[in-house]
């Protein structure tokens, strides 16, 4: 059962949160591109705008990667692991930050991109979200090492 866990756990994690990642590292770079009234500025919009709804539906689906690590952690019995507590902790908030930062930014840059036609008006909000972003990704590496090299374990790495 163990490695059922693991396996589903690590694949919601690879699908959602890799999804999440990569399209919300590419979301600012279309959404200033929205900015151009032109047919390649229409075409960067509707990317822009995809990307913010991957972000969203796997921000959903990404729940399940929390949720399965519990499990899997209970059932190895190691939820009282330092490295299991912490990488808990980051993942707490990683959720954050996509939930109260990252989502609500693009969709601020969004309308931004719809109301404000002009690139150096969106260019501080559209930094700021990449930084966030870079965050939320670093924490996200820093789960998987911890994952992965799991200090102090007793299970054995």
């Amino acid at each position: 059962m163990t490695k059922l866990l693991l396996s589903v756990h690590v694949l919601a994690a690879i699908l959602a949160v890799g999804s999440i990642s990569v399209a919300a590292s590419m979301f600012p770079r279309y959404a200033l591109g929205a900015l151009g009234g032109d047919e390649q500025g229409m075409r960067s919009a509707a990317i822009a705008s995809l990307l913010h709804r991957i972000c969203r539906g796997y921000a959903v689906a990404g729940l399940a990667v929390p949720v399965l690590g519990i499990a899997t952690g209970a059932w190895m019995g190691v939820l009282s692991d330092t490295w299991l507590i912490a990488s808990l902790a980051l993942t707490v908030i990683a959720a954050a930050i996509l939930a109260l930062a990252i989502l609500p930014g693009q969709q601020r840059l969004l309308a931004q991109a719809q109301n404000v036609p002009t690139l150096e008006a969106a260019r501080p909000r559209a930094a700021r979200l990449t930084m966030i972003t870079g965050i939320f990704n670093v924490l996200w590496a820093i789960v998987v090492v911890l994952m992965i090299v799991r200090p102090g374990s007793t299970t054995g790495a």
